[in-house]
C-alpha cells in the first residue's frame, strides 16, 4: 500500500511542479516537489518507497515537460539513493535527517538532470542553467526543514510500541 501511495503522490508532486511552483519562486530558485517530497520519503519510508516516487514522479515529470523520456526519472533515481544513504548515516538523528539528505539530492539531481539532458538533446549546458542550482537546493532545503521533521515525528509516532508503565 505504502509504493501505490508513494506513486500516486509523486504524480501529484509533479502536476503541482508545473502548476503552482512558477507562481512561488524566489527569485532565480525554483521549488522542486518531486525531489523534495521525494527525499523526505526516502529517508521516512525507505528506499524502495523512494526508488518508487523516483520513478514514477520522474516518469511523470518527463512526460508534463517534453523531455527526453527517462531523464527525469534517471536523475531522481540517483538522487534518491543519496538521500538513502544519508538518511541511513544519520539514523542517531533521524529528525535532520530529510534535511541533509534533500540538501545533497538536490544537488545531486540538478547537476545530473542537466548533463543527462543536455547529452540526450546533443545541446550544450546553457551558461545560466549552473547558476540556478544552488538556490533552488537552498529553497527545496528550506522546505525540508519544515515538512521533513513533522514526516519523521508522525512516522516515529506511528511505530511507536506501547510501553508498559509499571
Amino acid at each position: 500500500m505504502q509504493l501505490t501511495i508513494a506513486a500516486a503522490l509523486a504524480v501529484v508532486a509533479a502536476l503541482a511542479e508545473f502548476t503552482i511552483v512558477p507562481y512561488i519562486k524566489v527569485g532565480d530558485a525554483a521549488l522542486q516537489p518531486v525531489l523534495v517530497f521525494g527525499a523526505i520519503w526516502t529517508v521516512v519510508g525507505g528506499l524502495e518507497a523512494g526508488l518508487v516516487w523516483a520513478f514514477v514522479g520522474g516518469l511523470a515529470l518527463d512526460v508534463l515537460s517534453q523531455r527526453p523520456l527517462g531523464s527525469s526519472a534517471f536523475s531522481l533515481l540517483i538522487a534518491m539513493a543519496v538521500a538513502f544513504l544519508i538518511g541511513t548515516a544519520l539514523k542517531r538523528v533521524r529528525i535532520i535527517a530529510p534535511i541533509v539528505a534533500t540538501a545533497a539530492a538536490s544537488l545531486v539531481y540538478s547537476m545530473l538532470l542537466l548533463l543527462v539532458t543536455s547529452l540526450l538533446n546533443g545541446a550544450a549546458i546553457p551558461d545560466g542553467a549552473a547558476n540556478m542550482v544552488v538556490p533552488s537546493a537552498i529553497y527545496g532545503t528550506i522546505v525540508a526543514a519544515i515538512v521533513g521533521p513533522l514526516a519523521v515525528a508522525a512516522v516515529a509516532r506511528r511505530r511507536d510500541t506501547e510501553r508498559v508503565d509499571w
